[in-house]
């Protein structure tokens, strides 16, 4: 045997060029699946879809809050429209500056008060009722000038005109009743007051304020 012969040979190479114990051609590495590879089934890899699901939140969220505003602004303005051409009594006291415009000054704790005002170029006017005690009445006439004795016993000053335009029921038979009527120089307002005395712990006060420009 020769030296060559007793000398083991370099190891020869697999024909398809791959290290032994190495992985098959187009197989999976050792360290799993190649990133950004395909997922099995041919999907996408799932953080595409969370990323396409983002997206469409950051851009859906602020177009429906666009929506939300935009209903709440024509109800709005829906819910002023309604207000302003609304007939009748509403129930709470005038604003301050109504109260101060029209000089009916309404005492406070008064129970069911209500108002209603109404403008022309003409004329305008504030309506107000009020359920006050006798101290109450008695500072709220102080205030105008006047006193409770001014009030005339059975008087209605009132018009049914006025009266209709509200649906107050001022006049009728079988209650007590007194009114006043308060007149100052333009443009200070003209007050219509009448009360009813049915009960005189707490007299119900009835008020037409007129303004002319």
């Amino acid at each position: 045997m020769t030296a060559a012969d007793q000398r083991p040979g370099a190891a020869m190479p697999p024909a398809d060029g791959m290290r032994p114990g190495g992985p098959t051609p187009g197989g999976p590495t050792s360290g799993g699946l190649t990133s950004g590879g395909p997922v099995p089934g041919g999907g996408r890899p799932p953080r595409r879809w969370l990323k396409i699901i983002v997206v469409f939140l950051l851009i859906a969220i602020p177009a429906g809050y666009l929506v939300i505003s935009a209903l709440q602004s024509r109800n709005g303005g829906e819910d002023k429209a309604e207000a302003a051409s609304a007939k009748g009594l509403s129930a709470g006291y005038p604003t301050r500056v109504q109260r101060r415009i029209y000089d009916v000054p309404v005492p406070p704790y008064s129970k069911k008060v209500a108002f209603y005002e109404t403008n022309s170029w003409k004329v305008s006017s504030l309506y107000v009722q009020f359920v006050t005690s006798r101290d109450g009445l008695d500072s709220f006439l102080t205030k105008l000038g006047t006193r409770r004795s001014a009030l005339d016993k059975g008087e209605v000053t009132i018009t049914k005109e006025q009266a209709r335009k509200v649906g107050w029921q001022v006049g009728a038979p079988g209650h007590d009743w007194a009114g006043m009527v308060i007149k100052q120089k333009d443009p200070q307002p003209k007050l219509r007051i009448t009360v009813k005395f049915d009960n005189p712990v707490h007299p119900k006060v009835y008020v037409v304020s007129t303004v002319t420009p």
